[in-house]
């Protein structure tokens, strides 16, 4: 069985997909979490919503608190 934060460490260093409370989407680099899934991004885009999904802002690193965090697509 695989356990949720072993598939995380896999992804440190990959991109990743993470929606968020209030209809946000980022996506970025996954550099880090934590045990409260605070997470860490490097090169990270927010996304505006929609079909397209275009660039809204770019981040060259960005902290996400985990408390906002609805899922990560590996």
């Amino acid at each position: 069985m695989t356990r949720p934060f072993d598939e995380l460490t896999k992804s440190v260093g990959k991109p990743v997909l993470v929606r968020l409370k209030g209809d946000r989407t980022v996506r970025g680099l996954l550099a880090s979490f934590d045990v409260h899934l605070n997470i860490i991004l490097e090169d990270a885009e927010e996304l505006s919503n929609g079909e397209n999904q275009n660039i809204k802002e770019k981040y060259p690193r960005l902290m996400v608190r985990g408390d906002n965090i609805i899922f990560i697509a590996l």
